[in-house]
């Protein structure tokens, strides 16, 4: 028997590993951009399938079903191997979820003067996957996520600073009054690119702030100040919130792939 939940919106969260398409070892691509089975994986019919299993999840979804199960379901039903169905679970969610969360989106014109929380992994993980040939997803409600997982380390790449200056020079252009990175303290090297965000603020004359918590999420869904971010969880509590990774991906990397999964 199905177990139901009033609230399921999202399966798979970021910060959580996921095999490899196949189910062996994962990937251990210096890059974060495609992974050897992408262009089969999303490409041709399998797009349309892939459509097909996010609107059947988000079914479930709206009426209540618990996210695990119905991810199960679906992905039976559809044969999707295992990134597709992470694919599928990052795109799908409930109609209650997309109308709440674009009520409390705003554009980069309310950003003016105002101050900028950013889930920094969040946001610089996906601007370095499409910066990188990565797949990025167009979401039900309308957010851009990648596919990338976190595994308990955070490793710097060659996309890492261009998505920095790129994050930095749109934020100066919308004239953000300050910016308040916050970090995972858990993940390895966050240290690391806390003192990279640091630096490049000093040199670029940015008003940036990095910060290592033990658990930004909620830090994120209890403040008050804008939020950067493309979070499930942190959308469906955050008062107000921009989509930092799809506004830069769209203005600064128009050859991104995305993979369309939001009709």
């Amino acid at each position: 028997m199905l177990k139901r939940h009033s609230n399921s919106s999202c399966v798979l969260r970021r910060r959580t590993a996921c095999n490899s398409p196949d189910g062996s070892v994962p990937d251990h691509r210096k890059h974060p951009g495609p992974h050897p089975e992408d262009e089969q994986l999303f490409a041709g019919d399998n797009i349309l399938r892939l459509r097909e299993s996010a609107s059947d999840l988000a079914w479930l979804f709206n009426r209540g079903y618990a996210s695990t199960s119905a991810l199960k379901i679906v992905g039976d039903r559809y044969s999707l191997v295992a990134r597709q169905r992470v694919a599928v679970a990052r795109c799908a969610c409930s109609d209650e979820a997309t109308k709440r969360r674009r009520r409390h989106q705003i554009p980069a014109a309310e950003l003016l003067g105002r101050d900028l929380w950013i889930d920094g992994y969040n946001v610089l993980t996906s601007l370095e996957a499409a910066l990188s040939g990565g797949v990025i997803l167009h979401a039900q409600d309308g957010c851009y996520r990648d596919m990338a997982s976190m595994h308990g380390s955070y490793r710097k790449v060659a996309e890492t600073i261009p998505a920095l200056h790129i994050l930095g020079d749109l934020m100066a252009d919308w004239n953000v009054a300050s910016c308040r990175w916050l970090l995972d303290q858990p993940v390895s090297n966050s240290g690391r690119l806390k003192t990279m965000l640091v630096e490049i603020a000093a040199e670029r004359g940015w008003n940036w702030q990095a910060l290592l918590v033990p658990d930004p999420d909620r830090n994120l869904m209890a403040t008050d100040h804008v939020v950067a971010s493309a979070d499930s969880q942190i959308l469906d509590s955050a008062e107000r919130w921009f989509d930092l990774a799809r506004s830069a991906i769209e203005l600064r990397v128009p050859d991104a792939w995305i993979v369309d999964l939001s009709k």
